[in-house]
């Protein structure tokens, strides 16, 4: 990931959340506050690429940048069909992604903020 950084960073978050309704916007939300509090933070406000579609364009805080993990889940336009099978992805095939985009991240991370139900980022 080549970001280009104009000031000084003072550190680096990971933010990631479960990937559903409900979950996407209070997050980017908390995100949103900090980032207006604390300018020289970097966030990697991480989703699937699919969320990434969905909410690429939306406006943000030039310290929060948007990076993806492969659709590894069901698609979020059918998930209601079979939610245990969408959760039970979530729980077990988010992991592998999600750690090796922390992999290629040009800064250290300095903290992690992760949804409750994904008990993995812990």
């Amino acid at each position: 990931m080549n970001l280009v950084h104009t000031r000084p960073i003072s550190g680096t978050l990971v933010a990631t959340p479960y990937p559903g309704r409900g979950h996407i916007n209070p997050m980017m939300n908390l995100c949103k506050l900090l980032a207006s509090r604390k300018h020289d933070l970097l966030i990697t406000f991480v989703i699937t690429e699919e969320w990434l579609g969905f909410i690429g364009s939306y406006t943000k805080p030039d310290n929060i940048h948007f990076a993806s993990i492969p659709n590894v889940l069901p698609s979020e336009l059918v998930r209601g069909a079979d939610f245990p099978g969408f959760y039970e992805a979530v729980m077990t095939k988010m992991e592998a992604p999600f750690e090796e985009l922390l992999d290629t991240l040009e800064l250290p991370v300095t903290g992690i903020i992760a949804d409750t139900e994904l008990k993995w980022a812990i």
